[in-house]
């Protein structure tokens, strides 16, 4: 029994210096501290060998220097990450847990960054969609899509949504609103930022309605409910309307897509993502993260959405 528990113990143990090393890493990185971040990968591995706990770790980091513009670094992190993830693919599915998945799409993306940041970008696009051809059926195809949007979708007509199910007011399908200007707000139900963008788009739809403004919510399944609880599909949509009515009413004439094929076809990966369309249909902005309404005013404007 004593062994038992000691195998337990040891098991938690792992547990948690796993999770660990992903927080020390990530609070170092937002220190500019590299190098130490470094050390805890080290450390890590020294004495648990390569998880996809710490390839996750890994992959923060080759973010990290990505933003601070060491693209060098950035490559080189990517490239170890991608090597040491591909050798846990050949032992396991993509999606059996979430480190994986999210180390393996922080080197695609990061690869892409760099080639176009380097003035390759005609490169990044098809590396970035040789990568999707080869992931699509996983959870990494929306963050690759995503990429290839931000390298290519504005500018472009945008891509039709899907609407066979939704909440709210039915919603009217793109080509018939040519004319107006369209703003969609990819958002999912668990998602804080998305709850905090309300007052932004709040303010945006008493300003521009008038003008011609339409306003379009899409979101998805992603299988869980409240307090990230399992859910069938019918319980989760109750769930998803339950929340749109308490943290989005201040957007009652938000019609609310609900489709996967909306975020992979948008590469919503990133919650909410915001894409502004002019009158024409034309993607002329596409923001994956917050937006305050000063900006989105201001895009508007641009266009000729006042």
């Amino acid at each position: 029994m004593r062994g038992f528990w000691l195998t337990v113990l040891a098991a938690l143990a792992s547990f948690s210096a796993a999770g660990q090393v992903i927080g020390d890493v990530r609070e170092a990185i937002a220190e500019g501290d590299f190098a130490h971040a470094e050390r805890y990968i080290q450390n890590y591995r020294a004495k648990s060998g390569v998880t996809p706990e710490v390839l996750e770790a890994l992959s923060w980091l080759g973010r990290g220097v990505l933003d601070a513009k060491q693209y060098d670094q950035a490559e080189r992190y990517a490239a170890e990450t991608r090597k040491l993830a591909l050798e846990q693919l050949a032992r396991r599915k993509m999606d059996d847990e979430r480190h994986l998945p999210i180390a393996l799409g922080a080197s695609i993306e990061i690869h892409a960054e760099v080639l176009a940041a380097r003035g390759s970008r005609g490169e990044a696009i098809v590396f970035l969609r040789r990568e999707l051809a080869t992931y699509r059926s996983t959870s990494i195809a929306p963050r690759i899509q995503k990429n290839i949007n931000l390298l290519t979708l504005e500018g472009k007509p945008a891509p039709p949504l899907e609407i066979t199910e939704w909440l709210g007011p039915k919603p009217v399908a793109l080509a018939q609103l040519k004319g107006h200007p369209v703003l969609l707000f990819f958002w999912a139900h668990w998602c804080g930022d998305c709850k905090a963008e309300v007052p932004e788009l709040a303010r945006l739809v008493a300003q521009y309605q008038s003008k011609g403004l339409v306003l379009i919510g899409p979101t998805q399944h992603y299988g869980y409910a409240a307090r990230g609880e399992d859910a069938s599909r019918e319980q989760e949509t109750r769930y998803i309307d339950a929340v749109r009515n308490h943290y989005y009413a201040a957007l009652p004439d938000m019609s609310v897509p609900v489709s996967e094929a909306n975020f992979q076809r948008f590469g919503a990966s990133t919650t909410p993502t915001l894409v502004l369309i002019d009158r024409q249909g034309v993607v002329r902005l596409y923001h994956p993260g917050v937006m305050p309404y000063q900006q989105l005013a201001s895009k508007l404007a641009e266009m000729g959405g006042n």
